[in-house]
């Protein structure tokens, strides 16, 4: 086969999306050395696509380069704003910046055309990121304008993808949505490129979780899949692709298939090289094995997902709760709210901020928690996600100061929103604290079926840290979810085994933690029973029914 066969099969591998064959042909004509301007941006295209970004940037350099050498300058342009925009993804931000610098020099006098596009979309890009919306709204709106103008259907997807996340920062939440759903279409209706098609995929899931619309999150993950799933060597949006899977699995309830397909994610993103989202799929198996009680390996997650740019909260404060240690969790979170850069990322910490400060008996920090996310659930343009966990937040806050027929009216409120969303496990956990309302309430029947309904799912679940903090001795419910004597969850789950005489290492073995914090669990015990010995901690339990 000749050369130039050689690099028109591999060309023709590219449109059917055939990664490794368009590399393995457009490679081996390459080195023959005659591969077009054409070739090589295809020859990049492959390799990126098969998750090699240094030879990716390197041959869509020399597409560049070409492409300049042959008055070609929109192709150019194009081939530049993407090595630029690989690096900058990959933290290389002064070797981006210097090739966002070579399309800069390739825009025409005017001002105006496709390159200009192309930079524009980079610098909406920067400013999103930097907090600064309104520029970014203004960037992006022009971007779309340029692509829209000049039949560009990948400018005019990555503008419009700009311009409703700036949209939805911006509060105009209803514009936002519809600018993601609009750019959405064309992606799905094949009109944009594969390249900004994972990007924008990926942009449009990622903020439909941050904005809690997880039902648009389920239709456009599967989307997803199924665009992965016809090119299966493909590497930089697999891997992303999983932790969206995971997510929605975990929301439906499946975790077992949740935490296979995050650690699949995780050795994914870890292989051939490290990838960007890496980060995110080690703090949603965080998540999952959190939630499962695995606690010292969620830790070690958390921490690996720190180690990759992401930021562990509320995820790490909640494990801290599990601990025990309700004062680091507060703390954590304050420090975390402090910070949040926008209304959206304060809503990812607000949830578990009412669930922190009322186990560290800060009911007022609780209440502003809850007053603030019922502020941003406000709106039709609300997903009822969002409006759950705010309905929920108000009734745990309103349980807490001993308003219980209006803590149930919200607590009730919310188990209807999680039941028509198909989410066992928020469902789950509100009844718990609708049965703590109503058995307050004097309602002991309809007290005993919350309970027992919330049991039957976490045991199903698999929820061990919860169903380890759900009741009272005597099957009753304190503020705060602490048990008598003032034990937490986890104080009791530990005092229930040291009462069937396993040993600290046993303990530590059954509930996965470390000797040194069962040690630490014991000591609180003691002290706050105002017990000296493991055999009158053991009498108190048998007293409370405990074992």
């Amino acid at each position: 086969m000749s050369v130039e066969q050689l690099a028109d099969r591999g060309s023709a591998a590219v449109l059917r999306q055939d990664w490794s064959a368009a590399y393995n042909d457009l490679s081996a004509a390459d080195g023959e050395g005659v591969l077009s301007a054409r070739g090589l941006r295809d020859l990049g295209i492959a390799a990126w696509m098969l998750g090699a970004d240094d030879e990716g940037c390197r041959y869509l350099g020399d597409a560049y380069r070409a492409f300049r050498d042959a008055g070609l300058p929109d192709d150019a342009g194009r081939c530049a704003f993407w090595v630029g925009m690989n690096l900058v993804y990959r933290g290389h931000h002064a070797e981006g910046g210097g090739w966002f610098g070579r399309v800069q020099r390739l825009v025409p006098e005017s001002g105006d055309g496709v390159v200009a596009g192309y930079l524009r979309v980079a610098g909406a890009l920067d400013a999103l990121y930097a907090g600064r919306a309104r520029e970014a709204l203004e960037g992006s709106t022009a971007a779309h304008a340029i692509g829209e103008r000049e039949r560009d259907a990948d400018l005019a997807a990555l503008g419009l993808t700009g311009r409703g996340q700036a949209l939805i920062r911006l509060g105009r939440t209803a514009e936002g949505v519809a600018a993601l759903d609009e750019v959405m279409l064309a992606v799905t209706e094949g009109q944009v490129s594969d390249i900004p098609t994972g990007v924008t995929y990926c942009t449009v899931i990622g903020v439909c979780h941050l904005r809690f619309d997880l039902r648009r999150a389920e239709e456009w993950t599967a989307a997803l899949g199924r665009w992965c799933d016809r090119q299966p060597d493909l590497v930089p949006f697999r891997g992303e692709c999983l932790v969206h899977r995971s997510q929605v699995l975990q929301h439906q309830g499946d975790w077992p298939a949740a935490r296979a397909e995050a650690e699949r994610a995780v050795q994914r993103l870890l292989d051939p090289e490290e990838q960007p989202a890496l980060g995110t799929a080690f703090c949603q198996l965080a998540e999952l094995q959190r939630l499962g009680g695995d606690l010292e390996a969620a830790e070690r997650s958390y921490r690996r997902a720190h180690e990759h740019g992401h930021d562990p909260q509320p995820g790490l404060a909640l494990l801290r709760l599990a601990e025990g240690d309700a004062g680091t969790a507060a703390a954590a979170l304050r420090r975390a709210l402090e910070e949040a850069p926008d209304p959206l990322a304060r809503c990812v910490l607000l949830p578990a901020g009412v669930e922190v400060f009322l186990e560290a008996d800060d009911v007022d920090a609780a209440d502003r928690a809850a007053v603030e996310l019922g502020e941003h659930a406000a709106g039709d343009a609300c997903p009822p996600w969002l409006a759950a966990l705010a309905a929920r937040a108000n009734g745990a806050v309103l349980l807490a100061r001993d308003e219980t027929a209006a803590a149930a009216a919200e607590l009730r409120r919310a188990v209807g929103l999680w039941r028509d969303l198909r989410a066992p496990y928020e469902e789950a956990t509100t009844r718990l604290l609708l049965a703590r309302a109503r058995r307050a309430a004097g309602d002991e029947e309809a007290a005993g079926l919350d309970l027992e309904a919330a049991r039957a799912v976490l045991a199903r679940l698999g929820a061990r840290t919860d169903l380890a903090r759900t009741e009272h001795p005597d099957g009753a419910y304190a503020a705060g979810g602490r048990a008598a004597g003032g034990l937490t969850a986890r104080e009791v789950e530990v005092l229930r085994l040291v009462a069937t005489g396993r040993t600290n290492r046993a303990i530590a073995h059954e509930l996965r933690l470390s000797e040194k914090t069962v040690a630490r669990h014991l000591s609180n015990i003691f002290t706050k029973l105002d017990v000296q010995s493991r055999a009158a901690a053991t009498a108190y339990a048998y007293e409370r029914h405990l074992v």
